[in-house]
């Protein structure tokens, strides 16, 4: 039986890269922080099929306590202040813990004297202020655009020092974005697709957004996650670009959303200029084929098929009337 470690794994990556592992008969290991207040969000449903450690990827003693405790075959770390909005107004919590956090995870490991493959969560904010709609892959130039991008960069040369100063198998996974249900509400898409389930219920009136015609290449958290194990169970460490390969707008995002309800984005969504960012990223387009060629990745959930997810999986959340 291989052994696992998640930080993160309340998430929404997390959790599902879990359920995965469990899958595959892992024993799996979930770092959960000390300051958590008991919430467990998205991994309440694995508390008896996990073993859960209190820690945090901030604190090195508890991380390499976890690596002498846990022995771990594949170590991922998925932890980190991952809004980009939010690390606008805290730079220096989401420098530590996106940042200095994956160093701290890449110390305990070569501490311990352990060998352990490591899996680092890169991102493409990494790329940021690239004009126009070009695809980017392992070898595009990044411009991060945020304090979150900026940290996640440090994170990911990092990992890449790692690898090569200390032969480390350690990996960067640059995801595009990847939604789903068990997204957090902060996200605009889960935002979108939570007020389209109220709004059809009589329970909300207008969706407020920032930035319509801001582009992502938007894919599906489990197929994500299938990836970072590939990555790890490839037979040499490298770094790789998980996306889909299109592109769309939060307009398409809502437009989307309010047809599967059978209803017209354009009366119920209203722009606030609150939610603009100080530095805004236009467009962000990923170039999977090193991973699709080499670890024979696939992205199977259309566009349509994950915002159609969504809807239904926060319909169903809505409380029938009495």
């Amino acid at each position: 039986m291989k052994t696992a470690v998640i930080t993160g794994i309340t998430g929404q990556d997390g959790s599902h890269l879990a359920d995965l592992l469990l899958e595959k008969d892992y024993k799996v290991y979930g770092l959960i922080r000390r300051t958590s207040g008991g919430d467990l969000n998205c991994a309440k449903h694995l508390v008896d099929k996990v073993e859960l450690v209190e820690g945090d990827v901030t604190d090195l003693p508890s991380l390499m306590n976890l690596c002498k405790l846990a022995k771990a075959d594949e170590f991922y770390n998925l932890a980190a202040q991952s809004h980009v909005g939010t690390s606008f107004g805290q730079p220096i919590y989401t420098a530590e813990s996106t940042g200095i956090g994956v160093l701290n995870c890449l110390e305990a490991i070569r501490q311990s004297g352990i060998f352990t493959k490591f899996y680092q969560a890169s991102t493409s904010e990494m790329f940021g202020g690239l004009r126009g709609e070009s695809l980017c892959n392992e070898h595009t130039a990044f411009h991060p655009r945020s304090p979150y991008g900026i940290a996640k960069l440090a994170g990911y040369w990092y990992t890449r020092n790692y690898r090569e100063a200390y032969k480390m198998f350690a990996c960067n996974g640059i995801l595009f974005n990847h939604e789903g249900e068990r997204r957090g509400p902060n996200f605009v898409t889960r935002k979108i697709t939570m007020a389209v389930a109220k709004i059809k219920a009589g329970l909300q009136d207008k969706l407020y957004l920032g930035n319509l015609d801001a582009k992502r290449d938007w894919g599906y958290a489990p197929d994500f996650v299938e990836g970072m194990w590939l990555m790890l169970n490839h037979n040499e460490p490298d770094d790789y670009v998980l996306a889909t390969g299109q592109t769309h707008s939060v307009r398409d995002f809502c437009r989307v959303a309010f047809e599967r309800l059978d209803m017209d984005y354009l009366e119920y969504v209203e722009i606030d200029p609150r939610f603009y960012r100080p530095a805004e990223v236009d467009v962000l387009l990923g170039d999977p084929s090193k991973a699709v060629k080499t670890l024979g990745w696939k992205c199977s959930t259309t566009f349509e098929s994950l915002v159609e997810k969504m809807v239904d999986h926060d319909v169903s959340l809505i409380p029938d009337p009495e």
